[in-house]
């Protein structure tokens, strides 16, 4: 773990002495491809040093983090062609990659917590540094608070956990059965994932977030909630089956109902960040039914809701860098003068209603049996929330390359090597990983 930490710091006074993003992007590449061969595919921490290890669930989030950061650099080409600050921007996408790979990396509760927070900060600096409208700095502080309304309850209770275990390492915790407790630890994760009712931040940060961070948000940082149930419902399991039914209800109506939501938007990124919070909530629901398949099924989705939501905002921004809009009034006809691309967005957005053969679809299967062997009446909203997702993928999908082409189009270029590389590089992983499906089921 050590000299992968020292890899990523020897990588951050690099952007200050060598400005070149392809170099950045050269180096987090074979970071990946060593982190890749490093790891033995064991259930247990390896590669243990001070607070830190690697195991399976570890191993997948880190890779998926160090992918989204090299697809991020490389989707950004704009700011270092017009030179807005491309040198900064590399230094902070750095420190968000090394927060992400050491609060993965904790086998500790307050270091995951620390580093949970950290994390926070970069991705602030992303939207109010470089989002495009000057709502940002409102986006940037519903998002701030939110995560911080969260995070403060969940540091006391840690406090309260250590003062009761005398340790906050994972491995050793004990059940605990405490409502106030369980409600104050889950509290951020629920506003990290967003569970309905406290998701308002994220349709705001994505709307004003440049397209790096939209990738982030919608690839790695929902998942951070994802990834701190997996922690820790360990040790609520007493008071998780008591009390678990109040979420699981809450995510599947609100997800219909964020479906519903999705089909009136006008803004292409809009929909796509109300469409995250609808899967997120059905990975949500998996979670809290505390059953196997839940847990393989909920791991599965966030790795490839990771790659599709991202590969989605690379869609829409490559249409707003020529459009200047992401209104679906203006982004019509697109597939006379970009055909190439449509086909990406079709495959893009079929992945997105979880169609064969793209990991949504294992993922979704997994938590639908989940939800509906918890209680057969969730078949009702699962449906409903499968049709809609179908449908508002659809609707993207339709009226952005089909219908009559906007005449105000004086010039126009095609995609250039860079995006379709960019686009194929979220695919390849989301639809190819299925040969080898059973490496997430350890």
């Amino acid at each position: 773990m050590m000299k992968f930490i020292m890899y990523m710091l020897f990588m951050i006074p690099l952007c200050f002495l060598f400005n070149y993003f392809w170099m950045i992007q050269f180096l987090l590449f074979f970071f990946f491809f060593l982190f890749f061969l490093s790891y033995s595919y064991n259930m247990f921490f390896s590669s243990v040093f001070y607070f830190f290890g690697c195991d399976y669930l570890t191993f997948f989030m880190i890779l998926l983090s160090i992918w989204i950061c090299v697809l991020m650099l490389m989707a950004s080409e704009k700011i270092y062609f017009y030179n807005s600050f491309s040198m900064f921007f590399s230094v902070v996408v750095l420190f968000l990659l090394l927060f992400l790979f050491l609060t993965f990396c904790s086998m500790n509760m307050f270091v995951f917590y620390l580093f949970f927070e950290m994390s926070l900060i970069p991705t602030l600096f992303l939207i109010l540094g470089w989002g495009y409208q000057p709502e940002r700095i409102q986006a940037g502080m519903y998002m701030f608070m939110y995560t911080l309304f969260g995070s403060f309850p969940m540091m006391v209770s840690l406090f309260y956990l250590y003062s009761y275990n005398n340790c906050l390492d994972f491995f050793f915790m004990f059940n605990i059965d405490s409502l106030y407790l369980y409600i104050c630890t889950i509290l951020v994760f629920l506003i990290k994932m967003p569970m309905y009712f406290v998701h308002l931040w994220l349709p705001k940060a994505h709307v004003e977030a440049p397209v790096s961070g939209s990738m982030i948000l919608a690839g790695v940082m929902l998942k951070l909630g994802g990834y701190g149930f997996l922690r820790f419902m360990k040790i609520f399991l007493s008071v998780g089956l008591k009390y678990n039914f109040i979420f699981i209800t809450i995510s599947l109506i609100g997800g219909f109902f964020i479906s519903l939501v999705c089909l009136r938007q006008m803004d292409m990124k809009s929909l796509i960040a109300y469409s995250s919070v609808s899967h997120m909530g059905l990975v949500l629901a998996g979670l809290m039914t505390l059953n196997l398949w839940g847990f393989y099924g909920s791991f599965l989705m966030m790795i490839a809701h990771g790659l599709c939501s991202s590969g989605l905002f690379c869609l829409a921004n490559i249409s707003y860098e020529r459009l200047s809009s992401r209104s679906l009034f203006l982004n019509k006809g697109l597939i006379n003068i970009m055909p190439s691309m449509s086909l990406l967005w079709f495959l893009l957005c079929s992945s997105n209603m979880g169609a064969p053969f793209s990991l949504n679809l294992f993922g979704e299967i997994m938590l639908i049996n989940s939800v509906i062997s918890w209680s057969p009446l969730s078949f009702i909203f699962l449906s409903l929330m499968s049709f809609f997702g179908a449908a508002y993928s659809l609707f993207l999908y339709s009226h952005s390359q089909h219908g009559i082409i906007y005449q105000g189009l004086f010039s126009f270029s095609l995609g250039n090597i860079r995006e379709y590389l960019l686009l194929f590089l979220h695919w390849v992983p989301l639809n190819l990983l299925f040969v080898c499906i059973d490496i997430f089921m350890f």
